[in-house]
C-alpha cells in the first residue's frame, strides 16, 4: 500500500465517522429540548438506524456489489445523505423528521460496509493494515464530539447542518478514491446467505446459540447509553457534555490495544461476564452520581465505554470467527451483526423512549436515577444469564 493510498482511506474512515458522530450523540437532546419530542418518538427516531441496519447487508450483498462500482456507490450515497441531512435541520413535524432520518440511515448504513470493503481491496494484509486506517474512525467521531460540545450547539439542528456538509465533503472525496469495479460472482448469494440466516444452524451448538441471544439482549440496555446519556448529562447541568462523551471513544482505543493480554489470560466468557459487569457499573454510576461533587461518578461511566464494547462485541466477534466453519464464517458474522445493529439496538431504542416517558417529570426533566436503575438491572439479568448458560468449551 502506498502512502497515497494510506492516506486516501484513512481521511476517508475519517469523513465517514465524523458524519455520523456528528448527529447520532446529540440527536435525543436536540429532539427533547428544542423539538419537545416524546420520549417514545426520540426512541423511534434512533430506531431507523437499527431499521437500515437489518436492511443495508440485503442492499449491499446483492445489489450493490453486483452492479456499481463501489467508490462511486459509495459517493452517491453520501451526497444523497448531504441532502436528506440539510432537509432534516429544517423539519419540526415528528413524521417529517422520522421519515427524512429513516430514508438518511437506509443511505448511510451501506456506507459502513462499503468503506470497509473499498479498504480491503486496496491492502495486501488486512488483518495487519486495517485497523491502523479504521482507527481513524473512531478518531473523525472523537473530533465530532468536540467540535459540537465546544460550540455549544447540542440542542440546535446546526450539528445536522454541520454533518450535511461534511457528507457532501465526502461524497465528491470517494469519487476520487481507488477503483473498485462490481465484483462477478460465479455462484448467486440468496438473501438468506447474506443475511447470515444460513449461519442458525450454528444454533445446535448451545454455546453458539447462547452468545447470540445474549448479543441480542445486551443491545437494548446499551441504547439507552447512546440514546439518552447526552440528554442526561446537560440536564444534569454538565457543560460541554458531547466533548466530554469523547471519553467514551478514547478509553475505547486503548482498551482495544490492550484486549489481547486480557484475552490469553481471561478466554471468552470471563472476558463478556467482565464486559457485561462494567455496564452494571457504569448506570449506576450514573444513576447515583451528580454534576457536583459525585461528578467524577460521571466520567467514570463514560469511560467505561471502552470496556463496555470492546469486552463484549469484539470477543464476541472473535468467539464467532473460531467457532464458526469456514465455509459459514461470513454468514456468522452477518447474523451477529444482524441480531445486534439490527435486532439489539431496535428494541433498544424503543424501550429507551418509553422508559424515558414514564419517568418525565411536567417541566421536561426526568426522573434519571430510575431511568438508569432499568437498564442496570437488565444488564444483571443477561449477566446471570450467560454466566449460567455459557461454558466457553473452547478456550483463547
Amino acid at each position: 500500500m502506498t502512502l497515497k493510498v494510506r492516506f486516501q482511506l484513512s481521511s476517508m474512515m475519517l469523513l465517514q465517522y465524523f458524519v455520523w458522530g456528528c448527529w447520532y450523540v446529540t440527536m435525543g437532546t436536540y429532539l427533547v429540548v428544542n423539538l419537545k419530542f416524546t420520549g417514545d418518538q426520540v426512541g423511534q427516531a434512533y430506531g431507523t438506524f437499527a431499521i437500515a441496519a437489518m436492511i443495508s447487508p440485503f442492499f449491499v450483498g446483492m445489489i450493490a456489489d453486483k452492479y456499481f462500482s463501489t467508490e462511486r456507490l459509495l459517493g452517491s450515497l453520501h451526497l444523497i445523505g448531504a441532502v436528506l441531512l440539510f432537509a432534516i435541520s429544517q423539519v419540526e413535524s415528528f413524521w417529517s423528521f422520522y421519515i427524512l432520518l429513516l430514508v438518511y440511515t437506509l443511505c448511510y448504513t451501506p456506507t459502513i460496509a462499503l468503506s470497509n470493503s473499498l479498504s480491503f481491496s486496496q491492502l495486501k494484509d488486512p488483518g495487519a493494515e486495517f485497523p491502523g486506517i479504521r482507527v481513524l474512525g473512531t478518531i473523525g467521531w472523537i473530533i465530532a464530539g468536540l467540535i459540537i460540545g465546544f460550540l455549544g450547539i447540542e440542542d440546535k439542528a446546526t450539528f445536522f447542518t454541520i454533518a450535511s456538509a461534511i457528507s457532501a465533503v465526502l461524497g465528491v472525496y470517494c469519487f476520487t478514491m481507488p477503483h473498485v469495479p462490481p465484483k462477478k460472482d460465479k455462484e448467486k448469494k440468496t438473501f438468506a446467505q447474506i443475511l447470515g440466516l444460513d449461519a442458525l444452524k450454528l444454533f445446535k451448538e448451545k454455546d453458539f446459540a447462547i452468545m447470540i441471544i445474549s448479543s441480542v439482549l445486551i443491545c437494548i440496555p446499551l441504547m439507552f447509553y447512546y440514546s439518552l446519556t447526552n440528554l442526561f448529562l446537560n440536564e444534569s447541568g454538565m457543560t460541554n457534555a458531547a466533548g466530554k462523551m469523547t471519553m467514551g471513544q478514547m478509553s475505547e482505543i486503548i482498551f482495544m490495544l490492550v484486549m489481547p493480554f486480557f484475552f490469553k489470560r481471561l478466554g471468552v466468557k470471563k472476558m463478556i461476564l467482565f464486559g457485561m459487569f462494567a455496564w452494571i457499573v457504569r448506570y449506576l454510576l450514573f444513576a447515583f452520581g451528580n454534576n457536583e461533587a459525585l461528578v467524577m461518578m460521571f466520567y467514570l461511566g463514560i469511560i467505561l465505554h471502552g470496556i463496555c464494547y470492546d469486552f463484549f462485541f469484539v470477543t464476541g466477534q472473535i468467539f464467532v470467527d473460531k467457532r464458526a466453519p469456514e465455509n459459514l464464517r461470513s454468514s456468522a458474522q452477518g447474523l451477529i451483526t444482524f441480531a445486534t445493529y439490527g435486532l439489539g439496538f431496535y428494541i433498544g431504542s424503543i424501550s429507551s423512549g418509553k422508559i424515558l416517558d414514564i419517568y418525565a417529570f411536567k417541566d421536561n426533566l426526568h426522573n434519571w436515577e430510575m431511568i438508569w436503575l432499568v437498564p442496570a438491572l437488565f444488564s444483571v439479568l443477561v449477566l446471570i444469564f450467560f454466566a449460567i448458560f455459557f461454558k466457553d468449551k473452547v478456550k483463547a
